[in-house]
């Protein structure tokens, strides 16, 4: 009897969680599914259902310039910045877990202070940072803002890849007489492809969809996207923010199935 009802409680919690799982999942979800439909309503105003159909509101994003400009603007930033949260972040981690660096500990728990700092006090910080100096409206610093933002996300998940990584083939390869640079380039990256793809997904969707940070040290030249879409919130209730809304899901949704993809495709390799 105790053993029956032991298995019960099992199965009951084996349901249970995925069950909650699902039902904060699709919570999370509500809003985007709310806005799809409206997306293809009427210029004129924002209504659920709509009581038109048709695809104007994504022909006045397209056509005008100040839209479609603020979404090529975030496009490339967020490029730049997986760029080079990549360049920084992969050699970072590789020198952390095998160089054995003094204070390598503290140096891997200092980069991941983006995360432990409310955005907001960042955004400030990095203001006060740029204003003295000129930096403000600028696409380098806010490149290199978002490249902060981006870092610790992309350490933890090329660590993660990395901690998976068999030293025993880098020294192999040095015994050989692999050059370190050439261990790294030839042995140790292609090892960390899914690592990399990971954390670049998620450097391209912080940088694509980063609101706080960006409105501090953007200006008119430099506005992205979501910047664009804060003002219109806020000084007009624009019908368009609809169909920009949907189209950054639409982008977020493709890249994670990408990255699912190539993932999959890893470990069947």
């Amino acid at each position: 009897m105790t053993g029956r009802k032991l298995s019960r409680r099992l199965s009951f919690g084996a349901l249970f969680v995925p069950v909650v799982a699902w039902m904060c999942y699709l919570f999370l979800l509500l809003p985007s599914t709310i806005v799809f439909p409206i997306s293809f309503g009427n210029t004129k105003e924002m209504e659920f259902p709509p009581s038109e159909w048709s695809l104007d509101l994504y022909r006045q994003f397209f056509n005008d310039s100040a839209w479609w400009g603020a979404m090529t603007q975030s496009l490339f930033i967020a490029t730049v910045t997986t760029v080079f949260t990549a360049v920084l972040s992969v050699p970072a981690v590789y020198a952390l877990q095998r160089a054995r660096l003094p204070m390598s500990s503290a140096l891997t728990h200092f980069t991941m202070g983006p995360l432990l700092v409310p955005v907001i006090v960042l955004a400030l910080g990095l203001y006060l940072q740029w204003a003295p100096w000129g930096g403000l409206d600028r696409n380098l610093t806010l490149v290199l803002s978002h490249t902060m933002l981006a870092t610790p996300f992309m350490m933890i998940s090329v660590g993660a890849s990395l901690r998976h990584v068999d030293p025993a083939l880098e020294n192999a390869a040095l015994i050989m007489g692999a050059s370190k640079v050439r261990i790294f380039f030839r042995v140790v990256l292609p090892q960390l492809k899914s690592g990399i793809a990971a954390g670049s997904l998620f450097a391209f969707l912080i940088s694509l969809d980063e609101v706080i940070v960006a409105y501090f040290v953007t200006g008119p030249e430099t506005e992205t996207l979501p910047v664009k879409m804060y003002s219109a919130i806020r000084w007009e209730v624009s019908p368009v923010i609809a169909a920009v809304s949907t189209l950054l899901t639409v982008v977020s949704m493709a890249l994670a199935v990408a990255l699912m993809m190539l993932e999959r495709k890893q470990r069947s390799e």
